[in-house]
């Protein structure tokens, strides 16, 4: 991302120049937390993404067992 300390040093003073020293760590825990929000978020997607698809494979095979069976026979009574 940077290619030398001289670069990081000169992104540093110039955060510091904007902000100010007293709000930069306020800056960096609010975007800590914006990030730990959302891995949460992602991961309940994910979750949500898994259910729904193994709920359409259990509709598909319950489709496919229902299609199996011949058409017009009865069970004897």
């Amino acid at each position: 991302m940077f290619g030398s300390p001289m670069e990081i040093a000169l992104v540093v003073g110039a955060a510091v120049l904007l902000f100010g020293a007293d709000k930069l760590p306020k800056l960096a825990r609010s975007l800590g937390n914006a990030k730990k929000e959302f891995m949460v978020g992602q991961a309940e997607a994910d979750i949500a993404a898994e259910r729904a698809k193994a709920d359409l494979a259990t509709q598909e095979a319950r489709k496919a067992a229902e299609t199996e069976k011949p058409a017009g026979t009865t069970t004897p009574s």
